[in-house]
């Protein structure tokens, strides 16, 4: 079996030979322990019939642990002095394509046609850079891929909100939007100790499982998720105050808004951190003729 690339003996290594230098604008952290990777490889129950989407590879630590256990990894990455050295590091895996594109900019479902075509289990397993974290999940989840799932590192204050239930501190717009679409846990915390550079924070592992259908069945989804939006915009105000302020023509349809409310069994002095995913539902879907 090849060594591992992600050793700190190693990582220095391949980071001297081409004398690689960190860009603070891309995130770069990666990481130097084998067993959290292997752990997270585990976590997304990746099999020799899965095919595996990475972003941000690095130099491929994550990147050989997939290609190890799956099918094939397709790996985006948007750092052109990565290119030649994942071209050496994994050079033992011929079934590892990475594709030079930003994900955000890039064709996701067109790639997976291509690339995955024969393969019914397709996952996304990476090593997210800070800065990008949650556009990357939200645009994963919005197209509606066919993709069993998403197991992520990210910074763990991140991890928290997307993962929180109602009424706690962490649960927010952001924790809804992903939880409509997924069931979402969060599997490990890992120490900043064993990335190079160090980042400031923790990182966690989330694993976000996609729901065969979404958590509520709404009459308009882009509604729903401004009315959620709307909920949290002031946290300490009551749910009247932020639909009123936010809503368009909110403050001349407070009347609608409060019998909306009503109508959904919501007292208008609750916060918005205080109603469940089918709570904001059913108010939606009562405020929508309202607003349309």
């Amino acid at each position: 079996m090849n060594k591992d690339i992600a050793t700190p003996v190693r990582t220095r290594a391949i980071l001297e030979k081409y004398g690689f230098s960190f860009k603070k604008s891309l995130g770069q952290n990666f990481l130097i322990d084998t067993n959290i990777l292997r752990k997270i490889v585990d976590f997304a129950d990746i099999g020799e019939n899965t095919g595996a989407i990475e972003i941000g590879p690095g130099i491929g630590a994550l990147t050989e642990q997939l290609a190890r256990s799956s099918k094939k990894v397709v790996a985006f990455e948007i750092d052109q002095r990565l290119l030649p050295i994942l071209s050496e590091t994994l050079s033992p895996y011929p079934n590892v394509k990475i594709i030079h594109k930003d994900v955000l900019e890039a064709n996701v479902r067109e790639v997976m046609d291509e690339e995955f075509a024969n393969l019914e289990d397709i996952m996304v397993v990476a090593n997210l850079p800070y800065y990008v974290t949650t556009p990357i999940i939200m645009k994963l989840l919005e197209e509606q891929l066919p993709i069993r799932g998403i197991v992520v590192m990210l910074q763990k204050e991140v991890a928290d909100r997307i993962a929180a239930n109602p009424g706690t501190k962490d649960y927010g717009s952001l924790s809804i939007a992903v939880q409509y679409y997924t069931n979402a846990e969060t599997v490990m915390i890992v120490p900043k100790t064993v990335f190079v550079p160090q980042p400031n924070v923790d990182s966690a592992v989330i694993r976000l499982t996609k729901r065969e259908k979404p958590a509520v069945i709404v009459k308009d989804e882009v509604f729903f998720f401004q009315v959620t939006r709307a909920g949290f915009a002031q946290r300490r105000k009551t749910l009247l105050n932020n639909l009123t302020s936010q809503l368009p023509d909110g403050k001349q349809k407070k009347e609608e808004i409060l019998a909306a409310l009503a109508a959904s069994g919501i007292d208008p002095s609750r916060r918005g951190e205080t109603l469940s995913l089918e709570e904001f539902g059913r108010l939606s879907d009562e405020l929508y003729p309202y607003f349309r």
